[in-house]
C-alpha cells in the first residue's frame, strides 16, 4: 500500500481525494460543515487553505471507538448508545487533527485550525456522506478512515477548498 503525500478536500465535491508522487489514487466521500467555509474560532465552518496532519490518533482501537477530548471513552458506538447520547457530535475510529500552514488565514489568532480542534475523523454510519453536516470538521465513514489513517503520514500536506474538482472525480484510480 503506497503513503499518500497530499490530500485535497473538495467542499462542493464533499470528497476528499489522496495522492502519491502526483497520481491519485484514493476518492472517499466525506462531509464538511452544514454552515460552510469559513475560518474564525466558533464559526462552526470548514476551515480553507494548506493544512497539514499535526497528530494521528487512535491507532490500535477499535472500529467505532468513542473519542472525546482526543481520548478513548472505552465505548464503541452503537446504535444503543447512540440512543443514550441523542446530541452527541460522534468522533469515531481515528482522529487525524489538522494544523493550518497559512499565517492569517487559517494559523494563529481567531483563525487557527488547531486550536479550533478541526479533524478529519469517523462518524456513525448512519450519518449520510456527500452532504454538509459536520461542525467544522471532516466527517468519514470508518472503513474509509481506518484505509485512510493507514496511508497518511504525520505532516501529510492537506488543502482544503471550496471548489468541485470533476477531472478528479471521473478519474480512474491508481
Amino acid at each position: 500500500m503506497i503513503a499518500l503525500d497530499f490530500l485535497h478536500i473538495s467542499l462542493a465535491d464533499q470528497c476528499l481525494y489522496g495522492f502519491a508522487n502526483g497520481q491519485l489514487h484514493l476518492r472517499l466521500r466525506v462531509s464538511t460543515a452544514l454552515n460552510g467555509a469559513g475560518e474564525r474560532n466558533g464559526s462552526g465552518c470548514t476551515p480553507r487553505g494548506l493544512h497539514q496532519v499535526r497528530a494521528k490518533i487512535g491507532a490500535g482501537l477499535p472500529s467505532g471507538a468513542v473519542l472525546r477530548g482526543r481520548r478513548w471513552t472505552g465505548e464503541v458506538w452503537s446504535s444503543a448508545l447512540h440512543a443514550q447520547f441523542p446530541g452527541r457530535d460522534w468522533i469515531l475510529t481515528r482522529i487525524l487533527w489538522l494544523s493550518g500552514c497559512e499565517l492569517g488565514r487559517n494559523r494563529l489568532g481567531a483563525v487557527d485550525t488547531f486550536r479550533r480542534y478541526i479533524y478529519i475523523h469517523g462518524t456513525p454510519d448512519s450519518e449520510p456522506m456527500g452532504v454538509a453536516l459536520s461542525h467544522g470538521c471532516v466527517r468519514m465513514r470508518n472503513s474509509d478512515l481506518l484505509t485512510l489513517f493507514a496511508r497518511v503520514p504525520a505532516r501529510c500536506a492537506v488543502q482544503i477548498d471550496e471548489a468541485a474538482c470533476p477531472d478528479w472525480a471521473a478519474a480512474p484510480l491508481i
